[in-house]
C-alpha cells in the first residue's frame, strides 16, 4: 500500500496534468456515449440488426481496442514517449465521429467503431502509464479515481445530452450524431496544447520499436499476472453496456429517453470512482474488489427479473456502482505491481485481456438474448460474476493475497 494517506482536500495538490488528462477523457466521453447511448437503437430500430449483430459490433470493436492497446503500450515505453500515441489514439476516435451519422449499413456502423476503438486502444495505455508518472508519491489511488470520475462524468454528460438533443432535433438520430462531434474536437484542442509532457528518468528506449517481447512479459512479477486474471474475471462477466441500453428499450422506456441509462450508470460511476480510489489508497484494495463482485451479482439478477422501469433503474445504479469500486482501483494496482519502464506494457497486457473478455462475453451476451431472451443474458451474467468472485477469493488463498 502507498505510504501516504489520502484525504479528499489533498485533490488540489494532484498536478495540472493529472487535470488536463481527466478532462480530455471527459470531452471524448461525452462524444463518445451520446452517440453510443443511442447506438443500439440506432443498429436495431432503424437498420434492423438482430441483437448477436449488436454483441459481434461491441465485441470485437472492444477486442480490436484491446489489441493495439497492448502493442501501444510497448511501443510508448520503448520511444520513451506518452503524449505522441495519446494524440494519434484521441486523433483516430475523433476523426471516426463524422462516420456515425454517415452510416447507411451495419458494415459501415461496424468500421466506424472499429476506427473509434482502434483509437481508444492506442491511446489507454500511454494515457495510463502518464497518470502513473504524474502522480506524487502515495497519490496514485487518487489520481486514477480522478481521472477515471472525470471520464464518468464526460460518461454520463453525454447521454443526458444525446436525450436533451434529441427532444430540440425530433429524435432525428443522425442531426445527434452530428452535434456529438464539437466535443470530440474540443478534446483534440485541449490534448495538443494543455498537456506539456516530461521526460520521466526511468523510461528507456529499445531500438525494436514495433515489436512486442515476449521476455518483457514473462518478467513481470507474479502479483502482476494475479490483477490481470482477476480483472479478465470481472470482464467475463460484465458484457456490453449496450445491453443495457436494449434492456431499457425492451422494458418500455421510449428510444428518446434510452440514453438515461447510461447518465444514471455513470453518475454513480463517477461519484463513487474518486472515494473508492482514496480507500484503496488507505486501506488496500481487496475490500474493494469483493464489493464489487456483490454489486455486480445484485446488478445481474435485478435486471434479470425486473419487467419495469423502477427495477430497471435499480439494477442499473447497482451496475455503476460496481464499476465505481473496481475499474480505477484494479488500475492502481496494475501499477503498483509493473517495473517503472514497462508500465506502458503493463497496462496494454492487463487490457489486452480484458478486451478478449469482453468479446466473448459480448458474443454469448447477445447470443442468449437471441436464442432464449433477456433474462437469460443478465442470469448468465450473475453466474459468471459468481465464479469470478470464486476464482478471486480462491487466488487470493493459494498465492497469500494479491496484497494492497
Amino acid at each position: 500500500m502507498d505510504s501516504e494517506n489520502v484525504s479528499a482536500g489533498n485533490v488540489r495538490r494532484l498536478p495540472a496534468g493529472i487535470w488536463v488528462l481527466g478532462l480530455v477523457s471527459m470531452l471524448m466521453d461525452v462524444s463518445s456515449e451520446l452517440m453510443l447511448s443511442l447506438l443500439p437503437v440506432f443498429m436495431t430500430t432503424i437498420l434492423g440488426a438482430g441483437m448477436l449483430s449488436v454483441g459481434v459490433v461491441e465485441g470485437f470493436s472492444e477486442a480490436a481496442a484491446s489489441l493495439m492497446k497492448v502493442v501501444s503500450g510497448a511501443w510508448s515505453d520503448r520511444m520513451g514517449r506518452r503524449k505522441p500515441l495519446a494524440l494519434l489514439g484521441y486523433g483516430l476516435s475523433a476523426l471516426s465521429k463524422p462516420l456515425f451519422p454517415l452510416a447507411g449499413s451495419m458494415g459501415m456502423v461496424f468500421a466506424a467503431r472499429f476506427v473509434d476503438r482502434v483509437g481508444k486502444g492506442i491511446r489507454g495505455a500511454p494515457r495510463d502509464a502518464l497518470v502513473a508518472e504524474l502522480s506524487p508519491p502515495g497519490m496514485r489511488g487518487a489520481a486514477f479515481g480522478l481521472r477515471q470520475a472525470l471520464d464518468s462524468a464526460g460518461a454520463f454528460l453525454g447521454p443526458l445530452l444525446a436525450v436533451l438533443l434529441m427532444h430540440l432535433f425530433r429524435n432525428e438520430i443522425k442531426a445527434v450524431f452530428w452535434a456529438g462531434t464539437i466535443p470530440a474536437l474540443l478534446c483534440m484542442l485541449l490534448l495538443a496544447f494543455g498537456l506539456r509532457e516530461t521526460q520521466a528518468p526511468q523510461r528507456i528506449k529499445q531500438k525494436e520499436a514495433t515489436s512486442i517481447s515476449l521476455s518483457g512479459a514473462s518478467g513481470m512479477p507474479a502479483s502482476y499476472w494475479i490483477v490481470v486474471f482477476i480483472g479478465g474475471a470481472f470482464t467475463l462477466a460484465r458484457f456490453s453496456d449496450a445491453f443495457l441500453l436494449l434492456k431499457a428499450l425492451h422494458t418500455g422506456l421510449s428510444p428518446g429517453y434510452v440514453p438515461l441509462v447510461l447518465v444514471v450508470m455513470n453518475m454513480v460511476y463517477s461519484g463513487v470512482s474518486y472515494p473508492a480510489g482514496i480507500m484503496s489508497d488507505r486501506y488496500g484494495a481487496r475490500g474493494q474488489l469483493a464489493t464489487g463482485i456483490l454489486l455486480l451479482v445484485a446488478a445481474n439478477l435485478v435486471l434479470a427479473v425486473s419487467q419495469r422501469i423502477p427495477g430497471l433503474a435499480v439494477g442499473v445504479f447497482l451496475w455503476g456502482a460496481h464499476l465505481g469500486f473496481t475499474q480505477g482501483v484494479l488500475s492502481r494496482m496494475v501499477a503498483a505491481r509493473v517495473p517503472s519502464e514497462m508500465l506502458a506494457t503493463g497496462f496494454g497486457i492487463f487490457n489486452l485481456v480484458n478486451g478478449v473478455a469482453l468479446l466473448f462475453s459480448s458474443l454469448l451476451a447477445g447470443l442468449l438474448w437471441q436464442q432464449f431472451g433477456v433474462s437469460s443474458t443478465f442470469l448468465a451474467g450473475a453466474l459468471f460474476a459468481m465464479l469470478a468472485g470464486s476464482g478471486m477469493a480462491a487466488t487470493w488463498r493459494s498465492n497469500g493475497g494479491v496484497g494492497p
